[in-house]
């Protein structure tokens, strides 16, 4: 295969993967301080993203994939707040494990990632152009 579609083919498996990589981004930042309905009750457990990669047959080249998307385990944070409908006898509220700023800087990185992808998507769309205006100059 051509190597200028081979990296739009890459670039577009990378542009997909850090888009779904924002979804759950967003997902997590959306649900940071989503407690449970009832007392004692877990709270949202923040979500993670593994990438993978794997050959395109077509194009020969290696493209990214989403290989799993999963749980983060790690603890809950627990927060003294009586009034809330979680809150178990001794007034405490499981919290979502959930870092704003990680999540954000998860988000800043995706985002540059993604934009990295749509700029190579759009030089092998201008050297493929110039490829086709040379080729019709010398007929």
């Amino acid at each position: 295969m051509d190597p200028l579609a081979a990296s739009l083919k890459i670039a577009g498996t990378g542009m997909e993967a850090q888009a779904t990589r924002l979804r759950i981004v967003s997902e997590n930042i959306a649900n940071a301080r989503s407690t449970g309905d009832t007392p004692g009750a877990d709270p949202y457990r923040r979500k993670t993203i593994t990438f993978g990669s794997e050959l395109d047959k077509a194009s020969g080249a290696s493209v990214v994939t989403v290989e799993k998307l999963g749980s983060d385990r790690s603890k809950f944070i627990e927060e003294y707040d009586p009034g809330n409908p979680a809150a178990d006898a001794k007034g405490m509220v499981k919290m979502p494990n959930v870092n704003i700023l990680v999540e954000m800087a998860d988000m800043r990185e995706a985002n540059r990632n993604y934009e990295a992808n749509l700029q190579t998507v759009k030089q092998s769309r201008d050297l493929i152009s110039a490829t086709l205006d040379l080729l019709k100059a010398s007929q």
